[in-house]
């Protein structure tokens, strides 16, 4: 099955997250890699963004 490819902004959007602090995850190594689509383009894949998701939802209703 393919995966779509999500672009920054959609990005967001499934996340939640503001630009800096998805970069900010992204380097401490607790948000998903991208994968390069150009020179200066990359995008998340769908299926990684959804899991980075749901884990986060998970510890977060784990706390309360």
């Amino acid at each position: 099955m393919l995966d779509k490819i999500h672009r920054l902004p959609s990005a967001l959007v499934i996340t939640g997250l503001c630009r800096t602090s998805l970069y900010n995850h992204l380097k401490e190594g607790e948000f998903p890699e991208p994968v390069r689509l150009g020179a200066r383009a990359v995008g998340w894949k769908e299926s990684e963004l959804a899991e980075w998701v749901n884990t986060r939802s998970k510890r977060t209703n784990t706390k309360n």
